[in-house]
């Protein structure tokens, strides 16, 4: 897709996103939207460009004649919430993790599930070919509605072993990155009866206080608030808080892989489907084989889990649990959706009878080993991808081609991409063994650059 990447439309403000281009684009899905809805809903995070690209989607969306329900400053996951419980399609502007001068589009369904590959090139089509606006008298209107986060902050309640969490008594220290997860996620854990600490809780788009990508070099000041307090556990959010990392009780980070693993074992049952990208660590893999389940591998990005999941329900598959090491996790028994505070609040489930740092040691000690392979033309990235397939043909297992290739030896797996921002090749390895690991990483770019 040209304008649609794995999780929606991003750029930098004023610059390689305008509010003509939101217009357009917004246009063209409300056209879309229009044949089986009047109505859309509306929100943004808190980037300081919010306001003028809502105001930029609201027009576009008028134009095709849809009514705009403009809910304001609030998580993708509310408004994803707010989408299946009115059961209108919806368009979040946001830019997720990137920097505070990005901004971006998001689009979901009357489900509350993010659109699948199909309806976005749809979608595409209309915006490249051109859609028809509507007479003036048909125009859509916009109104303000009040709620959306206090419902939403209800439904995950409900959603999560509210008494269970209570009755642990927990100290949570949460960074909510000064975006929309500051708008709900500290009263959530309030409700659930945690004492909470915050720290860059102050809901302001220039994000002064860090980054809004929950890494760990972005961590620190959570870290040091955890240490300090000591806190049961420390909950970072992304600018749009679809995503939740996790810093133990001890301040130590802990890696998106391990927490999506601790999660996956406490929801699979034999026959299960996980689905996660191609990149997915050997934890998951372990955890997966253990349960006697499938694991279903897509390329990077949360899009195309999203439209995985969708064709294997429809299969009559269960797919109990989804994700990316990132601190995107999905339960699709509660939504097709990744959601920040109610994954924290499943994983502040497990600390009823134990330390963080217990839950998770079952997943540490795995070895992920990354290599970067640069080339200057077109001609030595075809020489390079040749040289993957040359070495892919001769392994003594099949490749997984779905995003590069994936050569997933049961024990460690070893994983060669190009890029599709930057002009590399990226060479990925695991193992719970490091020389494991390393071995089958420096075979595979040995292959690469003499191959």
């Amino acid at each position: 897709m040209e304008e649609f990447g794995s999780s929606g439309v991003r750029g930098v403000a004023l610059e390689t996103l305008t509010p003509e281009y939101a217009l357009a684009l917004a246009g063209a899905a409300g056209s879309v939207f229009a044949a089986d809805h009047d109505r859309v809903a509306l929100g943004r995070d808190t980037r300081e460009t919010g306001g003028m690209f809502a105001d930029a989607v609201a027009s576009g969306l008028a134009s095709v004649g849809c009514a705009v329900d403009r809910i304001g400053v609030v998580p993708t996951p509310s408004l994803q919430a707010y989408c299946e419980r009115e059961g209108v399609p919806g368009v979040m502007v946001t830019a997720s993790h990137n920097p505070p001068e990005f901004n971006g589009i998001k689009l979901c369904g009357a489900d509350g599930v993010e659109l699948t590959r199909d309806v976005l090139e749809e979608i595409e089509g209309r915006f490249h070919d051109g859609y028809e606006t509507v007479d003036w008298r048909a125009s859509g209107q916009s109104r303000r509605v009040d709620g959306a986060n206090r419902a939403y902050r209800e439904e995950v309640l409900e959603a999560v072993d509210r008494e269970r969490i209570e009755a642990a008594e927990l100290t949570v220290a949460l960074d909510p990155a000064h975006g929309a997860g500051a708008l709900t996620s500290p009263e959530l854990f309030r409700d659930l009866g945690c004492r909470v600490l915050t720290v860059n809780g102050q809901p302001d788009g220039r994000f002064p206080g860090r980054d809004p990508e929950p890494v760990r070099e972005h961590l620190g000041d959570l870290e040091a608030l955890v240490e300090a307090t000591d806190a049961d556990i420390g909950i970072a959010h992304d600018g749009d808080a679809d995503r939740a990392m996790v810093v133990d009780e001890t301040g130590s980070f802990v890696e998106g892989d391990a927490l999506l693993a601790a999660l996956a074992a406490t929801q699979l049952d034999a026959g299960d489907t996980v689905v996660s990208a191609v990149n997915c660590s050997q934890r998951l893999v372990d955890v997966v084989e253990e349960a006697g389940a499938d694991l279903h591998l897509t390329p990077i990005g949360s899009t195309y889990l999203i439209t995985a999941i969708t064709e294997l329900q429809a299969d009559g598959e269960r797919v109990s649990v989804a994700g990316e090491g990132n601190g995107g996790i999905m339960f699709p028994s509660y939504r097709v959706a990744r959601d920040g505070a109610y994954t924290a609040a499943k994983f502040c489930e497990l600390l009823a009878d134990r330390p963080a740092s217990a839950v998770l040691e079952p997943y540490g000690g795995y070895h992920q080993l990354r290599r970067d392979l640069e080339y200057d033309t077109e001609a030595e990235r075809e020489a390079m991808i040749e040289a993957i397939e040359g070495y892919a043909r001769e392994a003594a297992v099949e490749a997984d081609t779905i995003d590069g290739w994936r050569l997933d030896y049961g024990d460690a797996w070893v994983l060669a991409r190009p890029s599709g921002t930057e002009p590399v090749v990226r060479v990925y390895a695991e193992a719970r063994e490091h020389e494991r690991a390393r071995s089958l990483l420096e075979e595979m770019v040995e292959a690469i650059t003499h191959g």
